[in-house]
């Protein structure tokens, strides 16, 4: 008999694949409920992608593998990260329906639950379990809008505080997590190696997608969601030293953040969302990937998906000091601490010439794949007895 796992996202399972989706599809011998998010009732005011889901799309299903089952949390109000007695009434509504579709797949007391968010701290006596995860990916206290950091900051407390098992993806979170709870682990993100790797295994092969083609080199590349915390200072720096380079920006602008400055220059190119799979050919026409994150707390302890990614590459990589983590591979990174340095280092990592580099970042990459990054998540959650061999 499988593993029994509810796991209550951050992240929608669709379009593209975050920590979330890469871990639950790789555990082994698991059945998985995975919940979307909830959208709050004033969503729609700022994304209007959002009105869709208020009504319709939280009651289908969706099946994308055999183990692993996607439904969306109902609607829920707003204000619920600034009053606590707000999220306990979101809380009890999203454990029915939780619930509800629990006992139509089985699942029962010897479930385990895990959490992404502080806030599924009010979820928790509600739904039967037999463990609890906490996997934390972000300080959830230093996002903007209607939050109040000491109600994120508690409801994380207790929700880490009453878990079996906590992960966190970065020094900082490790630290402030370990004070709530002794046996916290620190376990950062990782990579699909297997996708991004191909843009070496297949050097040469992979054909030039059409929105690259005839665009003047060296080509700057990012790839990852446009959000409030990248900083723009410096790719609009880069655009105005290089107007023979080309920036290539490959994600979705969030709700809130607005680069229309960015727009007037011909050498920025603003293209959107990529699927994955086809990740590699795009990346493959960069000369440079860029990791650029502007300096606070919500940077310093955030865990780049895109910053793995890109060492499965084995492209040059220009970063700034923060995430921290990227001074771990200080040795194959280009890390800029100011904006003359970031120039500098756009400039030598154009010029790279370096097969050694592109070996290391290579291993760099396999040794961060999620392959493993779930495999030392697994011998935690084993050894502990949070899930079982059956």
């Amino acid at each position: 008999m499988k593993n029994k796992i509810v796991c209550l996202s951050t992240t929608n399972f669709h379009p593209l694949p975050t920590r979330k989706q890469n871990v639950m599809t790789r555990l082994r011998n698991a059945e998985v409920l995975y919940f979307d998010p909830p959208v709050s009732y004033i969503a729609p005011l700022k994304d209007r992608r959002c009105a869709a889901r208020l009504f319709a799309r939280w009651k289908k299903e969706d099946k994308p593998q055999g183990n692993l089952t996607v439904y969306a949390l109902p609607p829920v109000l707003p204000f619920f990260n600034k009053y606590r007695w707000v999220n306990r009434l979101n809380q009890k509504r999203q454990a029915r329906f939780v619930r509800k579709k629990m006992q139509a797949h089985g699942f029962g007391a010897d479930t385990v639950l895990w959490c992404y968010s502080p806030s599924s701290c009010d979820i928790v006596r509600r739904v039967p379990h037999q463990k609890l995860v906490y996997d934390c990916v972000d300080r959830h206290s230093a996002y903007k809008g209607h939050i109040n950091t000491a109600v994120v900051d508690g409801m994380e407390r207790d929700l880490a505080g009453g878990a079996d098992m906590v992960f966190s993806t970065a020094v900082g979170l490790h630290e402030t997590l370990q004070a709530y709870n002794a046996e916290a682990k620190m376990i950062p993100n990782g990579a699909a190696y297997e996708v991004f790797s191909r843009v070496q295994s297949e050097r040469g092969s992979l054909p030039c997608p059409d929105a690259l083609k005839n665009l003047p080199h060296p080509i700057y590349g990012f790839v990852g969601m446009l959000q409030e915390c990248i900083d723009y200072a410096l790719i609009e720096r880069l655009a105005q030293a290089r107007p023979d380079a080309t920036i290539f920006l490959i994600g979705r602008t969030l709700p809130g953040v607005d680069l229309e400055h960015l727009k007037r220059y011909p050498n920025i190119v603003f293209h959107g969302l990529v699927p994955q799979p086809e990740l590699p050919a795009f990346i493959a026409q960069f000369d440079v990937c860029l990791n650029v994150f502007r300096a606070g707390a919500l940077s310093k302890d955030v865990s780049p998906l895109k910053f793995y990614e890109y060492l499965a590459t084995g492209k040059p990589i220009v970063s700034t000091r923060e995430p921290l983590q990227v001074s771990d591979f200080a040795d194959v990174v280009y890390i800029a601490d100011d904006e003359t340095a970031f120039l500098k280092a756009c400039a030598e990592a154009a010029r790279e010439d370096d097969p050694a580099k592109v070996e290391k970042r290579l291993a760099y990459g396999k040794a961060c794949s999620w392959t493993e990054r779930v495999r030392q998540m697994e011998g935690e959650l084993y050894a502990r007895g949070i899930l079982q061999e059956r």
